[in-house]
């Protein structure tokens, strides 16, 4: 592994690469409450065939963090991105997971000049997880913690006793044997930076979708531009089928969104399946990326 800051936009970013150059870029975003280190379980499984290409996100980690929650909308991040596609790249095959999964369909529906191939990892589109989230079902159970995660006063209680309400939120009904202790000390460091548990805890708030309570179904929902959400490039959906996050049904017609949509189930692993499966994960990758 290797590391660079790059200017984006004229802002600092932390990037991590794995691999060679010269073989085909493969940018890899994560999510919440990670880092670009986030996927050192993975990359070095696919660095015979890619240049894998891992930044700390806005508010993440080593990059920039600015104040305020105007600073996180879903347009600000996939800039971010687009700028690092364009200062070294063409096209990229963009990969996500969680938040970043918002970031890598951003950049697959509003910028596909720049995206070859989409794959997500446990993420989901907007619109689909949109309509679970305020059906007032299992989805919206299961979205409850965003409410607690967006509240003003987050950060102090999820910071408080060395991040300890944090590391609970990050193991809550997952599996996490590969959570060692040096792994979660890592967190910390990253999470006890200046200003930034605040600045993650802005991409939740930034975010205009709703979250209806169960068992009462919200109907006023924020506007779509639905026309333009849609995915044309070849598409790779890769699942933790025990994911408590994120239910089967936040991604219920995914396809009239992705007509070019392959859907892959990696058993045995749930929200956190880069790090539980990394060699399944890249396999199926790897599978799917050889495919015309």
């Amino acid at each position: 592994m290797e590391t660079k800051l790059l200017d984006l936009n004229g802002q600092p970013f932390y990037v991590r690469t794995w691999g060679a150059p010269e073989k085909p870029p493969l940018l890899m975003l994560h999510g919440f409450p990670e880092y670009g280190g986030a996927w050192s379980d993975l990359a070095p499984h696919l660095t015979n065939w890619f240049f894998c290409i891992a930044p700390d996100q806005r508010g993440y980690g080593q990059s920039w963090a600015p104040e305020g929650v105007e600073n996180y909308a879903l347009s600000q991040l996939v800039s971010d991105m687009a700028a690092l596609i364009e200062q070294a790249f063409q096209r990229v095959i963009v990969l996500g997971h969680d938040w970043g999964a918002s970031v890598a369909y951003g950049l697959a529906m509003f910028r596909p000049d720049l995206v070859d191939r989409l794959i997500i990892a446990n993420g989901v589109h907007p619109v689909p997880f949109q309509r679970a989230m305020a059906s007032g079902g299992p989805q919206s159970k299961a979205s409850q913690y965003i409410n607690s995660l967006r509240a003003p006063d987050a950060a102090k209680r999820f910071s408080a006793n060395n991040y300890s309400r944090l590391e609970q939120f990050f193991r809550h009904g997952m599996g996490l044997d590969w959570l060692s202790d040096r792994k979660m000390d890592a967190y910390r460091t990253e999470w006890a930076r200046p200003g930034r548990l605040e600045a993650m805890l802005n991409w939740y708030r930034a975010s205009p979708l709703v979250v209806a309570a169960p068992g009462r179904p919200c109907t006023d929902l924020p506007e779509l531009p639905v026309d333009r959400l849609h995915v044309s490039c070849p598409h790779l959906l890769l699942w933790g089928p025990e994911d408590k996050a994120l239910l089967p049904e936040s991604t219920e017609g995914l396809e009239d969104f992705a007509p070019n949509l392959t859907r892959v189930t990696i058993p045995k692993t749930d929200h956190w399946l880069h790090h539980q499966k990394p060699e399944a994960m890249a396999q199926a990758i790897l599978d799917w990326t050889s495919t015309d």
